[in-house]
């Protein structure tokens, strides 16, 4: 039986000031009322379309960005108010790997420099040969050879340069890894290769993470559970076993989207009408219900324009916001 979760999102909010050419608009609620709990050497994936949210949240997750609102609790402490100061200790624990790994790191610094950074920030080392010697350690990792160690990031391929940047992830022997869209960057040949090492890597360095990714294959070869986001809410969280028999509408049209995923799904995908609004203008009641098929074979409830669903579980590992559920 675990005994907590490494990491709590209780409530979390998130908005950003609108900014027009008139003056203030309506401010953008990226990240809306998000509960979630990852476990120790849990993978739990983040899915949904671009602009829900997906990419805010993670970086909540990391103290990248302060809530609004809410909690933030990494292995039982609340993080969610501390300064940069007071963070540095615990960055050690918790890890980002970016989705553009060009753009993550730095042109003009050696693969050295990149990995020893940490290292020296973090005090990780003493003297020039057991930090060389942890550097070397962290190539061999991530399937880098040592010729690598002074070239610099345009010198090497999309895939070879997402495996410097988890090498650099892993430098402080994190706990947890937030990977924001690790492989969407990268040729689909080379995709397998860096999922395929995420996996070896959390086998053998008993890592926890939370996967960002639009796509569902990718998040339903390497999660244990899925939470679906759609316009900075979480509508559904199921375990990858419970794929099959989703309960929310929006999660049935991602599925069915995705040929031979989903083995109940229908012959065609499911169709949403119109554009999801704007988190700066979000519906009342349940953000889907303009586009959700089930509202008008419903007859269009008046608790569906009216009030919006809690989270309620199905199930130990099965979750769903739905009226109509």
């Amino acid at each position: 039986m675990r005994d907590a979760p490494l990491l709590t999102l209780q409530g979390l909010r998130k908005y950003f000031p609108g900014r027009g050419l008139l003056g203030p608009r309506a401010a953008v609620r990226a990240v809306e009322d998000v509960t979630l709990s990852v476990w120790p050497g849990e993978t739990v994936g983040l899915v949904g379309e671009s602009g829900c949210g997906k990419s805010t949240l993670g970086r909540l997750a990391v103290r990248l960005l302060r809530p609004t609102a809410g909690q933030i609790l990494l292995q039982g402490s609340d993080i969610s108010d501390l300064s940069e100061r007071q963070l540095r200790p615990l960055r050690r624990c918790v890890q980002l790997i970016f989705q553009d790994p060009y753009s993550s790191l730095n042109p003009r610094m050696s693969v050295r420099q990149i990995l020893a950074e940490p290292l020296r920030i973090h005090r990780l080392v003493r003297g020039r040969a057991e930090e060389e010697e942890r550097i070397e350690e962290l190539l061999a990792q991530v399937g880098l050879r040592r010729d690598a160690l002074s070239r610099y990031p345009h010198e090497f391929s999309g895939g070879q340069r997402q495996r410097i940047g988890i090498a650099r992830a892993l430098a402080v022997r994190p706990r947890f890894l937030v990977a924001d869209e690790p492989v969407s960057a990268l040729d689909v040949s080379i995709q397998a290769q860096i999922i395929n090492l995420l996996c070896d890597l959390q086998e053998r360095e008993g890592l926890t993470y939370l996967i960002i990714s639009h796509d569902l294959r990718v998040i339903e070869h390497m999660c244990d559970r899925i939470a679906v986001m759609y316009l900075g809410r979480l509508v559904e969280v199921l375990s990858r076993a419970e794929l099959v028999s989703p309960r929310h509408p929006y999660t049935e049209a991602l599925l069915s989207a995705v040929p031979g995923l989903d083995r109940t799904r229908p012959l065609h995908p499911v169709m949403l009408p119109g554009e999801p609004p704007s988190p700066a203008a979000p519906p009342p009641g349940c953000v889907f219900h303009p586009r959700c098929p089930r509202y008008e074979l419903a007859g269009r409830p008046a608790i569906c324009r009216e009030q919006p669903p809690a989270l309620v579980a199905l199930g130990r590992t099965h979750q769903v916001a739905c009226h109509l559920a």
